[in-house]
């Protein structure tokens, strides 16, 4: 039950309210109507009345007189006071089919703007996170590069903030197969990977991808070729048996070969 609060202290004489808050079917009302001093109680009670009553409700001075015991010409009198005040309009309008109907329109303020009618326009729903995307697969792995991959899966053994992702491993994987192809050891590559490791490693896959490209070695020279060889630059005579430049056809020296021609 609402409770009731007096708005004003008693006095000797005079008027104590006694009010209750309404919360439903209630009509609120200026004072510049109902303290009105050219209007008559009639009027008042009149606008008051028409004020309360839902938009197209039947305002005619029959309607209402039939509701109420005042006669036609009283509420045809009030409807004239209200008029002139401004807080009653009665017109007359054509419909799009020929008829004319009369239009009442009550101002519970004369004079003043009507405000704009708003329209509460429900929030939107929110917004549905949608899942995160499961993670991607490793890619596939060379058979190149697997020697690779167990150096660098086994870092964690030496140092474990070294840990790596599969995903990073097989990213980094051609980098390492790129210093075994020039020759490097994989103790080698293994020590520059781990030495002088600074004291935090928030991301090991961009410190060792950083080391692997900086420091790659180059590559090993190669061995130049053999020079074939020309043959002995001297031959020894089949006479006698002195050194002498070849070629020959006999395999004899000139003196040897001079002296077989004389004999013959």
């Amino acid at each position: 039950m609402a409770s009731t609060q007096a708005s004003a202290r008693p006095c000797a004489s005079g008027l104590i309210h006694v009010n209750v808050r309404h919360t439903t079917r209630y009509t609120v009302v200026g004072n510049h109507l109902s303290q009105h001093r050219e209007l008559s109680l009639l009027a008042k009670g009149l606008a008051l009345y028409l004020q309360s009553l839902p938009a197209g409700a039947s305002v005619g001075i029959k309607s209402i007189a039939s509701r109420h015991p005042e006669s036609e010409l009283r509420i045809a009198t009030a409807m004239r006071e209200l008029e002139a005040h401004g807080y009653l309009e009665r017109t007359r309008e054509r419909l799009p089919d020929g008829r004319i109907v009369p239009r009442t329109i009550s101002y519970n303020r004369p004079g003043a703007e009507p405000e704009p009618v708003r329209t509460t326009t429900p929030p939107p729903p929110p917004a549905r996170k949608a899942p995160p995307p499961p993670p991607l697969p490793p890619l596939p792995l060379a058979e190149r590069h697997r020697a690779a991959a167990a150096l660098l899966a086994e870092l964690r053994v030496h140092d474990p903030r070294l840990l790596l992702s599969e995903r990073d491993v097989h990213r980094l994987a051609p980098e390492v197969t790129a210093w075994l192809d020039r020759g490097s050891h994989p103790d080698a590559v293994r020590r520059t990977l781990c030495a002088s490791l600074p004291d935090d490693i928030a991301h090991p896959a961009a410190l060792l991808a950083h080391r692997l490209r900086t420091l790659l070695p180059p590559s090993l020279p190669t061995a130049p070729p053999p020079t074939p060889t020309s043959g002995p630059r001297f031959i020894e005579c089949d006479d006698c048996r002195r050194p002498f430049p070849p070629p020959t056809p006999d395999g004899l020296c000139t003196d040897c070969r001079t002296a077989a021609r004389a004999a013959a």
